[in-house]
């Protein structure tokens, strides 16, 4: 007899409901070439995504370690128009105050003004994107010390970056946001989440209108350091003028 209590994997799920198995795209993407082409995409298209998709990529977040092995995740699939508004309505009165700050302080950065614009895109058609997966974590939300807060969200994040590498291996656009939780309390009541139960972060995701591309970032030899803060023996030796020949 099958053990009832078992976890149900997403072939289990499919059998359960009597949905057809879908066609999913493989996940047959190098590691090497998710991880180095792997970036925020939030201009997304309101082209449904597939739930039977959307729970296999899920499959593979949870894959990822939790302290103790707790497997304390909860991952919530907003598709509904009216709770998609809500969070919206969130995410739009963080922004007024974030976004205003951000395009002064970069005033004179082209680079980080078009960072901006797409987040300001996201943030205009939010409820437009097919799907946003908040994920949250399962117990009481530690205050302080740092050190057993900083455990706590250790729990929630290796899943969200599997998320996002299993997104990037089938072509799904998505990034990892956190403006629309900044009031846990009105996000509990537009999620109907019960109060040991903490939304830590949003993923929305859709199929882009960009691209996925290979990224630009420091050299490794600039943020490794040996033993001690500042001795960087890997850093490649800037060129002076006179070093030039």
């Amino acid at each position: 007899m099958a053990d009832e209590s078992a976890p149900m994997d997403f072939e289990d799920i499919l059998m359960k409901t009597g949905a057809a198995a879908p066609t999913l795209p493989p996940l047959t993407m190098p590691i090497e070439e998710a991880m180095r082409t792997q970036r925020a995409l939030r201009r997304l298209k309101p082209d449904p995504v597939d739930d039977a998709l959307v729970l296999h990529l899920i499959e593979f977040a949870l894959k990822a370690p939790t302290g103790r092995n707790a497997q304390n995740w909860e991952f919530v699939l907003v598709k509904d128009y009216a709770v998609k508004a809500r969070l919206a309505r969130l995410y739009r009165m963080a922004w007024s105050i974030y976004g205003r700050i951000g395009r002064r302080l970069t005033a004179s950065d082209s680079k980080m003004q078009r960072q901006l614009e797409a987040v300001q895109w996201q943030v205009e058609h939010f409820e437009e994107i097919p799907v946003l997966v908040v994920a949250c974590l399962r117990g009481i939300r530690p205050v302080w010390p740092p050190l057993v807060v900083t455990s706590y969200y250790g729990s929630i994040y290796p899943s969200v970056q599997n998320l996002l590498l299993a997104a990037r291996a089938v072509s799904l656009g998505a990034a990892l946001i956190t403006l629309p939780l900044w009031s846990i309390w009105l996000v509990r009541r537009a999620l109907r989440l019960p109060w040991r139960v903490t939304p830590c972060a949003v993923v929305p995701l859709g199929w882009p209108m960009g691209r996925y591309g290979p990224t630009t970032r420091r050299p490794v030899g600039d943020v490794v350091h040996l033993d001690r803060y500042g001795d960087q023996p890997f850093k490649t030796p800037q060129l002076r003028g006179s070093d030039v020949t």
